[in-house]
This record gives C-alpha cells, sequence and structure tokens, in this order.
C-alpha cells in the first residue's frame, strides 16, 4: 500500500495540471467570446505584423525648436501614453532634433491617436460659463436669432476688474461674440488658443458643452500622481489627484472659492475645467473644501473612462505643442518571411532534440519530448492571454527567446535523467533511483534556472527595446520550464518507474541497470558475477569498467583505501 502512494500522488498531480490548462483555454476563451478582445493566435510586433506610423513635430510654447532635453521628455510621456493605452512594443524614436516618430503594431484606433495627439500643456482653469454647442436658434416667429449671450446678471454683477478666476467680468462684448461664433462641431474649429492668463473658449472633448473658462490657475506640473479606483463607500469608478505643495497651496485657495460658489447657488461658477490640447476633459463640481492637495474627481465614469483621464492627468504635463506631420500605415519590417523562418528554425532544434533524447534515453527520451510539448501548449496560450491583457506582443527577438529554451528545457530533463542512471549504478531499484534522482537533481536545476531567470531581468531592466523581446519569452519559459519539471516530468516518471517496461528495466526504456554498468551493491562493493562462461565474464567486464569510469574522485580514493586495507590485513594475516 505504502508503494502505491507516490503513484496516487502523481496522478493528483498531473490531475491538476490538467485543470490549470483548461483553466488557462478558459480565461482566454472568456476574452475571445464575451470580451470580444482576445484571440487564439499571439499578437504580433511591429517588426512582424507592420503597423501605424505616426510622425509628431513639436514646437515650444514660444514657437522655438525644442531642446533635446525636451523632445527625450516627450519621447517618454508618448511613450508611457501608448504603454497605457495597452499597446505594447511600440517604437519611439526622435527624428531631425523636431520631430517624433512613433510606430504602432497593427492598426491604431481613435482613442490611441488622440492620445499620442495630445500633447499639450495640461491647465486647470475655472467654468465661467457652459452652455449648448449650438450657433444660433430659431425663435417662434421662425427667423434666426443668435445664441443667447451669458447674462452676467444671472449668476453676479461683474466687477470693473477681475478679481479671480471665476470673475463675471473677464467676459467681454468681444468674447460673448467669439463664443457665439464658435462651433463644436466645425473641425477646423475644434479647440481655441488663448494665453495662460486670459479667458478660453472651447468645448469638452465629445463636443455637447461649450465652455467660457477663466484664466489659466494651475498647470499639469502640480500633479504628482493620478489614479482610478472605485470609492468605498459607493463603489463608483473616481478618479484621484496628488498634487505637489505648490499646486496643494493654490488648489486649496481655489476650491474655497468654488465651494462658496457652489453654496451661493452661482453655477457652474463651482466647476473647475481641466483643459488637454485645448479641450476640457473633465469640469468636475467643487463639492469641498480641499487642503490636503488630493482631490477626487467622481461622476458617471466606467473603468475604461476613469482610467483614460487618469492617465491624461498623470501624463499630461508637457511643455510642448505637435502638430501631425503625416500619419501612414508601414509595412513589416521583417514580415511573414523571416517569422517562417524563425518557426522553422524552431521545428528544426525540437526536431534535433527529439531526435537525440531517443538515441541516448531511449522510450526515455520520449518523457523529455512530452514535456516539451506540454510546455509548448502552456506557453502558447499565456501568450495569448498575455497579448489580451497586457498587450504583449511577439516579436522576432521573443521568437529567439522561444527558440533557445527549447534548449534550457532539454537540459532539465537530461540533468534529471542522468541523476537516476547514477542511482542505478549505485544498486538501487527503479523507483528508489527515481526518488533519489529527484532529490539529487531538483536543487541543482533550481539553482541554474534561477540564474536564467535572473540574466533575462537584468537584460529586460538594461537592454534597448528590441531586445526586451528576448528576455521577456526567456524569462516566461524558464518559469514554465521549472513549474512543468515539477507538475509534469517527475510524476510521469513516478509513474512509469512502476510500469513493467520501464520498472523492469526493459532494455530499450533507457533504465536497463545491466547497460548502465550497475555491478555496485553499495559504492565500495562490486557484485558478485558468475563467471561460467567467456561471454558472462566479459559482459560483467564490460559493466564493470562502466562502474569504473563513472566513479566520482571521492568514489575512486575511497575504494583505493578499502582495497589497501584489504592488502594490509591479508599480509598481517599472512604472516601469522
Amino acid at each position: 500500500m505504502a508503494s502505491s502512494s507516490p503513484v496516487r500522488h502523481a496522478w493528483k498531480v498531473l490531475l491538476g495540471l490538467l485543470l490549470v490548462t483548461a483553466a488557462l483555454f478558459g480565461i482566454n476563451a472568456v476574452g475571445v467570446y464575451g470580451f470580444q478582445k482576445s484571440s487564439w493566435t499571439p499578437e504580433l510586433a511591429l517588426d512582424l505584423q507592420g503597423g501605424t506610423q505616426i510622425v509628431l513635430s513639436a514646437v515650444t510654447e514660444d514657437g522655438a525648436n525644442p531642446t533635446a532635453e525636451q523632445l527625450d521628455q516627450a519621447v517618454s510621456i508618448i511613450r508611457q501614453r501608448v504603454d497605457a493605452s495597452g499597446v505594447a512594443e511600440a517604437d519611439i524614436t526622435t527624428e531631425g532634433g523636431r520631430n517624433i516618430v512613433v510606430q504602432i503594431p497593427g492598426v491604431a484606433d481613435e482613442e490611441t491617436r488622440a492620445r499620442i495627439q495630445a500633447s499639450a500643456q495640461l491647465e486647470f482653469r475655472s467654468v465661467i460659463f457652459a452652455g449648448d454647442p449650438a450657433t444660433e436658434f430659431v425663435g417662434e416667429d421662425g427667423n434666426s436669432t443668435p445664441y443667447p449671450s451669458p447674462d452676467p446678471s444671472a449668476n453676479a454683477v461683474p466687477t470693473a476688474t477681475p478679481t479671480d478666476g471665476s470673475d463675471m467680468a473677464w467676459v467681454t462684448e468681444k468674447l460673448q461674440g467669439e463664443f457665439l461664433a464658435f462651433d463644436c462641431t466645425n473641425p477646423e474649429n475644434n479647440a481655441s488658443s488663448a494665453p495662460a492668463d486670459e479667458p478660453l473658449i472651447t468645448c469638452d472633448d465629445t463636443g455637447t458643452v461649450k465652455y467660457i473658462l477663466g484664466p489659466m490657475e494651475l498647470s499639469g506640473d502640480a500633479i504628482d500622481d493620478a489614479t482610478s479606483g472605485r470609492d468605498p463607500q459607493s463603489g463608483a469608478w473616481t478618479v484621484q489627484l496628488t498634487l505637489d505643495t505648490h499646486g496643494t497651496k493654490v488648489f486649496g485657495e481655489i476650491s474655497q472659492r468654488l465651494y462658496q460658489n457652489k453654496l451661493d447657488g452661482l453655477s457652474p461658477r463651482d466647476q473647475f475645467a481641466f483643459v488637454l490640447d485645448g479641450k476640457v476633459i473633465s469640469a468636475p463640481q467643487m463639492n469641498a473644501q480641499i487642503l490636503n492637495g488630493k482631490p477626487s474627481i467622481s461622476g458617471s465614469f466606467t473603468q475604461e473612462t476613469a482610467e483614460t483621464l487618469a492617465n491624461q492627468l498623470k501624463y499630461g504635463a508637457l511643455p510642448l505643442s505637435f502638430t501631425t506631420e503625416s500619419s501612414d500605415t508601414i509595412s513589416a519590417t521583417l514580415g511573414t518571411q523571416q517569422l517562417q523562418v524563425g518557426l522553422i528554425a524552431g521545428l528544426i532544434g525540437l526536431a534535433l532534440v527529439a531526435v537525440y533524447s531517443l538515441i541516448s534515453y531511449r522510450a526515455l527520451g520520449t518523457v523529455i519530448i512530452a514535456s516539451i510539448a506540454v510546455m509548448g501548449v502552456l506557453t502558447y496560450i499565456i501568450i495569448c492571454i498575455l497579448a489580451w491583457r497586457l498587450g504583449f506582443r511577439l516579436s522576432l527577438a521573443g521568437v529567439a527567446g522561444l527558440i533557445v529554451s527549447i534548449g534550457f528545457t532539454a537540459d532539465s530533463f537530461i540533468v534529471y535523467f542522468e541523476r537516476i542512471r547514477d542511482e542505478l549504478r549505485d544498486g538501487k531499484s527503479i523507483t528508489g533511483a527515481v526518488e533519489d534522482g529527484w532529490g539529487r537533481a531538483k536543487r541543482t536545476i533550481y539553482i541554474s534556472k534561477s540564474i536564467n531567470i535572473l540574466a533575462a531581468v537584468v537584460l529586460y531592466v538594461l537592454a534597448d527595446s528590441t531586445v526586451k523581446g528576448f528576455a521577456f519569452t526567456l524569462g516566461l519559459t524558464t518559469l514554465i520550464d521549472v513549474f512543468i519539471f515539477v507538475i509534469f516530468t517527475h510524476p510521469v516518471m513516478q509513474i512509469l518507474a512502476r510500469t513493467r517496461f520501464f520498472g523492469g528495466g526493459h532494455k530499450l526504456s533507457g533504465l536497463d541497470p545491466d547497460a548502465l554498468g550497475a555491478v555496485y551493491h553499495t559504492r565500495s562493493q562490486y557484485r558478485e558475477v558468475a563467471e561460467t562462461t567467456v561471454g558472462r565474464a566479459a559482459k560483467n567486464s564490460r559493466s564493470r569498467g562502466e562502474a569504473e569510469r563513472r566513479q566520482t574522485i571521492a568514489e575512486r580514493k575511497r575504494e583505493q583505501a578499502l582495497t589497501s586495507s584489504r592488502s594490509t590485513n591479508s599480509g598481517s594475516e599472512g604472516e601469522r
């Protein structure tokens, strides 16, 4: 009963592996059929798939060419924006000291394009007036009548000179006329530009509300961080801001003024607008005095819209403006042919490993082949899931990492099988050799794989973006290799060791004790060999020679010491 316990445990482990595999396929199926955002094939990177190229021309606020430091900052922020949109393996570089070239795998959607191009400085402005985006309306007499201008008397009596960013005194007759003429639906008039110390006429990013905003009171530089999350009480999605010291002080003063406007019923002058690229991306009401520099924006957010707003606020502080020089679809730089060559190379490598395994380990080599096959299935489905959840895209460097991992995976099994054979040479049974060989091999393999993972992490952190794909797939497959080694290879060996073919040491099993030179009773005592025939003596001689060749230095020294001791004892007995 005790001997069957490892077999029952092995079957339970293999059942667990089957459940894990089914769960991974189930997760990806949810992404494919439920969210319709995943796929049963890995997403390809720019070098294999082609994609979209956007060339941006950057200028500073005073119209001068940007410095190298400003361009580097722009590249960093745009890369963060692209990563935040779920696009991986994007290539963002500078060109000609003024342009930024953004290359994205696949076809960039409008949201991603807008996020890349929304590179003007983020501004905080108070709302003075908000109205319908129309420019005129039809009266009861059927005649066209200009859309009514903001009525100062409906809010407060304007002062001669504006005293703050919410003061109605900013709304002059000229500004009223510009407000009436401003058309949110006109692509050529979709945003107004104004100096930071003057009012701004603009619309929200959906074109449904038209605003008159006061002068800029804070810039996006005041934001240290912006995150999205659920409100612990209501459960609604919110956006939380963290301001720097200067921003905390100024925003505290603004919040006091706007909250007082709310108490006085002066809507919409209790709103504070976040303006990016001349458009209002959010204009929340001030519902409290916020003096700690951590305002929270609430509203009818979904998870996606909350994350989008948080990213816009977090990465919007860039003191450069951009114009789109070109936006084109580009062909793959390496293309389908190179991908096919890489896959063929991987199949050749896999075939060579299979042939070597069968020649060296006979039927035992099928365990290596099966382990690599299971690893391939898990790696494939995990890459599909990562493409859906993290935007991972497989580049040619990543394909190279997968090919290299085949050799690393086979290496683990070879270490394990050689440990088993060493135990057989020591005279142990096959079942005992499997368990003891596992105990000796796993320490070696864990140390080896830890070094591989460390190398992959260092390479991913320090290497160029073109090499990151190699480092990522190498690290991923190394982790899966260890997982397969523990949850598949060893349990399979525990089961096979108790079969007649492998456990009986068949000549084709790869575990034949005689073929391996297992001539020990112990490490220091040879088996007694019956030399009744010449053939039997020759066979035992070959086995003894194999065992001697397999001895370690320590074993050989011990054998010499025991031989010398036996000789001394024999000499002493002879003198008596």
